[in-house]
Parts: structure tokens; sequence; C-alpha cells
């Protein structure tokens, strides 16, 4: 198992539009990110900041990603999802949520 943490920025006008869609995530897009060997997964608001977190199982990270993008319902999920969203310059190229460092953990 491995653990993501990852950041990116929200816009204001938008976050209780943001709320309210993950208040309802849609099943078929729950079904997809369990099916890519991602479980305990949240996200943290803070100053106009999203957080988030989650532990991945499988043993095939970039593939999971690709069948992840690759699904119809969650790329129309997307569409409601990152109009909300304000990527971080500082990101990596291919990033839209910027990843960060574990500096520290303990079980």
């Amino acid at each position: 198992m491995k653990r993501y943490g990852s950041v990116i920025g929200v816009n204001p006008q938008k976050i209780e539009e943001y709320k309210k869609l993950h208040a309802n995530v849609w099943p078929g897009v729950l079904e997809t990110i369990k099916g890519c060997h991602i479980q305990n997964y949240s996200i943290y608001f803070k100053d106009n900041m999203l957080f988030s977190y989650y532990e991945y199982t499988g043993d095939n990270y970039e593939q999971d990603m690709e069948k992840m993008s690759a699904d119809p319902l969650t790329q129309e999920w997307w569409k409601f999802c990152e109009p909300c969203q304000q990527p971080l310059e500082s990101r990596q190229e291919g990033e839209w949520w910027a990843n960060m460092e574990e500096v520290f953990h303990v079980d």
C-alpha cells in the first residue's frame, strides 16, 4: 500500500458547489475509484485549498490512473469538478492536483 497526498486551489466562488458535488458523489464514480485500487480517500478544505489523501493498494499505479482517466462517467464527473479547481503554478508538468511529499507518518 502506498499513501498519496495532493493539493489544489479552489475558486472561492465555487467552494459551496464543490462541497455539494462531493456530498453526493455519483455511485459509478465511486465504483471506478475502488476498481482502481484506491481506498481511504478523503478531501479536506482550508483557506481556498483542497487537500486529498488516499491509499493505493494495486500493483500498477500508472495503469490504474489511465483506467480511471478513460472511464466515461469519471470524465463527465470531472467536467463538473474541474471548473471549481485552480491548479497550483508549482505543480509538475502533467499534474492537475499537485503531488505532495510525505514527511511524516505513524500507524
